[in-house]
């Protein structure tokens, strides 16, 4: 009684060993039976316009224009002395011009907190960059 299950056994695995590259092109879909993938993504929703003019992350705020000067004798390698009292915008910042004094020293208002006045070296040029919205 064992020999004959033992043969039925050897057989079975011999024709599913024989039949391995039939079975390699078997297609499991069954549509009607399983229901579809229910969509786990966040709707599309469009970015708001960006504030213009802004500071973008990695622009430079700092509390006075001797402050903006040795920020930027630091960034050259000289060893100004003294504290540049400047702090570096971590995310895009609406701001209103106060006043220029050439391309590269700005003075700023931040519109979310109107009390925080500084200078920048950003060029900020009066129009929005192609693309950009205005606030």
């Amino acid at each position: 009684m064992f020999h004959a299950i033992g043969l039925v056994l050897l057989i079975i695995v011999g024709l599913a060993l024989a039949a391995g590259q039939a079975t390699a092109q078997v297609i499991l879909d069954a549509p009607g039976f399983i229901g579809r993938k229910q969509d786990n993504r966040l709707p599309d929703v469009k970015p708001a316009p960006l504030a213009w003019p802004r500071l973008d992350p990695g622009a430079a705020i700092c509390r006075t224009e001797g402050d903006l000067a040795r920020l930027a004798a630091r960034r050259q390698g000289d060893d100004p002395g003294g504290i540049a009292d400047c702090r570096v915008v971590s995310v895009p910042t609406a701001i209103s011009i106060v006043q220029r004094k050439g391309p590269g020293l700005t003075q700023v208002r931040v519109t979310e907190a109107a009390t925080i006045v500084g200078w920048t070296d950003v060029w900020l040029p009066d129009k929005a960059p192609t693309g950009q919205a205005r606030r």
